[in-house]
Order: C-alpha cells, then sequence, then structure tokens
C-alpha cells in the first residue's frame, strides 16, 4: 500500500506594517481602480530592514511548532525556498534552524528558483518521505520571500513580504498528494532576475506574463496526461480541469490567478476529445468563463491581495487561504496547484484535502495574524523603503516573533520577541 504524505499543517508570518493600496495609488496620481480591479490588490505588506528573510521564516516556522503542538524530535528535514537570500553560503535554513534550537540529526538547506524554490523544497521532502529515506521523520519546509520593485516603478503595486511554513508528513491533514503525479515544464528565459548585489529585482512584465502562461500549459498538460491515465480525471462531459474542485495558481498580483486560469481552460479546449469550439477565436471565449473562476479559483485569493507579492510564499498562501475559508466544504475533494518561479520553471500537482483541514486551518488562526498588523502612511512607507539592508532600527520584536538586531563583523545577530 502507497504511503499517504502531504502537508500536515501549516503557518504564515507577514510583516508588521502594510499600506493599503488606495493610500498608493492616489500618492502615485493614479485612479485607485487600476490597482484595485486592474491589479486585484487591497492590501501591500511593508518590510522594514529588521524583517528580514530569516525572521519572517523563523516567525513561521516558529508559530507552526506552537500551534500545531510538534515535537521538534520529529523533524528530520528543514527547507527553506527563497529568492530573497542573505548570504551567498550561509542558507537561511541553517539560521532557522539555530533560532528555533532544533535537532542537529537533520538535513538543512534553501533552494533557490525565484518563485517556484518552495515547491522545489516541498517536493523534495514528498518524496523524501514517500521513498521512506525519512524513516518516520517528518520536514518542515518553508517559503520566505521579500518582493522589492522601488519607490515609483511599475512593479511598485505588486511588492509584498512573508513566510508560509509547511509541515510535511505521512499524516496529511491539510493535503494529501498525488506522489509522482506532478507535470513540469522548464525554459531558460530571462523575464525576470535579480543580478547579485541588487535588492530590487528587473523584470520585463508582459514578457514574464507570456512566460508563465506557456510554462503553465506544458506543466498542466503533463499533469493531465499522468491524471488520465490514472483514473483521476478523465475526457467525458466536462474538461479534466473542471473535474478539479479548485484550483491554486502562484500570485504575483491577484488577477494572474485569472490569466492563468483561461490558459489552463484554453489548454483542455485545444486539446478536447470531440466536438468542441470550433475556432480559436470562440475557444478563447469560453476559457475566459467567469463561472469556472468564481467557483474554481477566486475564493482562494483573500489573503494574497492582503498582503502582496511574496514569490515562493504566494502558492502556499493563496492554499492558506482556500483552506482557511472552505476548508470542511472541500474535504475529501481534490484540487490543483500550481507553482511558477521565473527563469523559469512550473509545476501542476493534485492532491486531496484532508478531512482535518478546517481544524488545522483554525489552528493557524490567521485572522489574528492579519489583524496585528499596523497600518502605515505613505510616508511612513517611503521613509522605511529608503533604511540600509543592513542597519536594521532598534524595534522590539513582537512576541513569538523574530527579528534582526544587527550586523556585527558580517554575522547577523537576531533576537526573539518575548511574552
Amino acid at each position: 500500500m502507497k504511503k499517504r504524505v502531504g502537508i500536515e499543517a501549516l503557518a504564515v508570518a507577514v510583516p508588521s506594517r502594510y499600506v493599503d493600496i488606495e493610500d498608493l495609488a492616489r500618492a502615485r496620481g493614479v485612479d485607485p481602480a487600476k490597482f484595485t480591479s486592474g491589479l486585484g490588490a487591497k492590501e501591500m505588506a511593508v518590510t522594514d530592514p529588521g524583517e528580514d528573510t530569516v525572521a519572517l521564516a523563523a516567525t513561521a516556522a516558529a508559530r507552526l511548532l506552537k500551534q500545531q503542538d510538534v515535537d521538534p524530535s520529529r523533524i528530520g528535514m528543514l527547507v527553506v525556498g527563497t529568492e530573497t537570500g542573505i548570504d551567498h553560503s550561509k542558507p537561511v535554513a541553517s539560521h532557522v534552524q539555530g533560532l528555533l534550537k532544533l535537532p542537529r540529526t537533520m538535513r538543512t538547506y534553501d533552494t533557490q528558483h525565484a518563485c517556484y524554490g518552495g515547491t522545489a523544497g516541498l517536493m523534495a521532502a514528498v518524496e523524501w518521505i514517500a521513498s521512506g529515506a525519512g524513516a518516520g521523520k517528518v520536514a518542515v519546509v518553508v517559503c520566505s520571500d521579500i518582493a522589492r520593485y522601488g519607490l515609483n516603478t511599475a512593479g511598485e503595486p505588486t511588492q509584498g513580504g512573508g513566510a508560509v511554513a509547511l509541515l510535511v508528513s505521512e499524516q496529511p491533514d491539510l493535503l494529501a498528494m498525488d506522489v509522482g503525479l506532478n507535470g513540469v515544464c522548464t525554459m531558460d528565459v530571462y523575464d525576470f532576475w535579480r543580478p547579485v548585489g541588487r535588492r530590487e529585482a528587473l523584470v520585463d512584465g508582459h514578457y514574464s506574463i507570456n512566460c508563465y502562461l506557456e510554462a503553465l500549459s506544458g506543466a498542466y498538460r503533463g499533469w493531465r496526461e499522468k491524471a488520465v491515465a490514472a483514473g483521476l480525471v478523465r475526457w467525458s462531459g466536462t474538461m479534466p480541469g473542471e473535474q478539479l474542485a479548485r484550483i491554486a495558481y502562484h500570485v504575483p498580483f491577484c488577477k494572474m490567478a485569472r490569466k492563468a486560469h483561461a490558459q489552463l481552460r484554453l489548454c483542455d479546449l485545444e486539446d478536447a476529445v470531440g466536438p468542441g469550439p470550433g475556432t480559436p477565436e470562440a475557444r478563447d471565449e469560453v476559457a475566459k468563463s467567469q463561472a469556472s473562476y468564481d467557483t474554481q479559483v477566486a475564493s482562494s485569493l483573500g489573503l494574497n491581495a492582503r498582503i502582496g507579492n511574496v514569490y515562493t510564499a504566494s502558492l502556499y498562501l493563496a492554499l492558506a487561504g482556500l483552506l482557511q475559508r472552505e476548508g470542511a466544504q472541500l474535504a475529501g475533494q481534490r484540487i490543483g496547484l500550481l507553482s511558477y518561479g521565473s527563469g523559469c520553471m512550473a509545476e501542476f500537482y493534485s492532491g486531496t484535502v484532508g478531512e482535518k483541514a478546517a481544524e488545522r486551518m483554525a489552528r493557524a488562526d490567521l485572522a489574528s495574524v492579519l489583524a496585528k498588523r499596523e497600518r502605515v502612511s505613505i510616508e511612513e512607507y517611503e521613509r522605511l523603503m529608503k533604511l540600509a539592508s543592513d542597519a536594521p532600527e532598534p524595534v522590539a520584536p513582537a512576541p513569538g516573533a523574530f527579528r534582526l538586531t544587527e550586523i556585527r563583523e558580517h554575522k547577523r545577530v537576531y533576537a526573539e520577541g518575548t511574552p
């Protein structure tokens, strides 16, 4: 009998401040609808130099262990997926292991491939457990990133930051993965990149969207071929993609999920067995079905709209938002997930929502995580953005959270907030 492996629980950490996206639009002389309707944004997380990738990752991981009552001695692997590394050699994972005083008898490392890095870590953990190499241990995978494009840039309203920590085990209360049924697609492209030494990314926006959609098509078709062969979906009265209860996508901005869903449906329409829309224009129109989007995608975007782009964590914020809202309703149903990282790599996979998903999400208490944030003015946001990354301000960390306090002889020093 094959092992059931997947995500047992999750926890989320976000920066302590945010700006209202309409405030940002007005400050930039832009119609707020361009950011709210055009991008699907409501709020945008704002980091300061003390809230770096390590601090966010450690906070999310500590929150996971505490909220879900995880025995640290059970952990045999810790992976951090990030594209906001803090050192060429020393991984974020090593900092997290030390800050949380986790066992020495565990594997720790970072994974990097733009926004796909967290999924790379998740797949490594799932396959480690499924193979038996984990010998009964669990894994913690943390997706932690800060999306930064700079003041008065085209990408400014699509910034954000945060971390999602995933507990991966043989008790997949949140999501039992369909191990081995992944579809992948990779291409060598320059759609988005950040040269060494730069805090802000370089983006070819329209090209990056096209790369995302092309890679999605390849990954989805790869998954669909395996899923049809395994009998999980079929060509019947409905298209294979419609047989998934929900689909969560990588979300650099919320409206990208709408484009992605239309592209996935277009793949089914183009490859359909039997009669269907006869022209490309007709297929394109059907692919953009509002009803399909509302049913399968819309409910996953609540957290992303309030936090912004979190690179590796964006897909898993969508998963968290979906299960927070519909965990009980979706129990026992299969959902699909699409991960994309520029450069580029896409992976489509699926899994069945666990019967205890709602209970696990209640422990994560995501409403409280968002409620504790402070809304700041555009002036304060701009001040924070101009601070040097290596000079954190003397701010005490919140209870249970971590902060970078100083960099001493190139060594990063962190503090944990006490109750």
